[in-house]
């Protein structure tokens, strides 16, 4: 009698063959996950921007704006997957640490004291980045901290002196009084 290994490994090399030789032989190969409508890249981008600006002659100024401010919005959603992307990692590896049978109990305890650190530091940052938001109703805030100092990003086109003053306490209220902070702003482009 077949292992079930064995029948699963056989249905999943059968159900291959089957779609390959589907998709070798379907009329339309080449054409399965793009669709070309014989207009190039370039000028659908032309053409798309030159219709959101409503002004056929700017149309390269208004692609290069809108990709400007594309990159511009992003800027902070990319760099908050980032960084979430790293301490998921380490949690991860602190978590197959815990999990371990090699590991001791002191080894274990640390592991646990560190995941929770991060948990905390990740928390604050979001608690923190909400608070400024809906203190100053900017358009984005971004905070990142480290070991050694927590640093703010604010997307607007100018911050005053009472302004960073004010982050600055807002910073200190939430991580405590002896971190240091940076602040900084990301004009807008508009």
């Amino acid at each position: 009698m077949l292992k079930k290994q064995t029948v699963w490994l056989l249905t999943m090399l059968s159900l291959m063959i089957v779609l390959s030789v589907y998709y070798m032989l379907s009329p339309n190969g080449d054409d399965l996950a793009y669709i070309n409508d014989g207009q190039p890249d370039s000028e659908k981008a032309a053409t798309t921007a030159a219709t959101e600006v409503g002004d056929v002659e700017n149309t390269e100024d208004a692609e290069v704006d809108e990709i400007t401010n594309l990159g511009q919005d992003e800027l902070f959603a990319t760099i908050r997957m980032e960084i979430q992307d790293d301490r998921s990692k380490e949690i991860s590896r602190l978590t197959d640490v815990v999990a371990s049978a090699n590991a001791n109990a002191e080894e274990k305890e640390e592991a646990l004291n560190e995941i929770d650190v991060l948990e905390n530091l990740d928390a604050k940052e979001a608690i923190l980045e909400e608070q400024i938001v809906g203190a100053t109703g900017y358009e984005d805030v971004l905070v990142r901290s480290d070991a050694e100092k927590v640093h703010v990003h604010v997307k607007v086109e100018e911050l005053t002196e009472t302004e960073v003053v004010n982050i600055m306490q807002m910073v200190r209220d939430e991580f405590g009084d002896g971190v240091k902070t940076e602040v900084n702003f990301q004009p807008t482009g508009k």
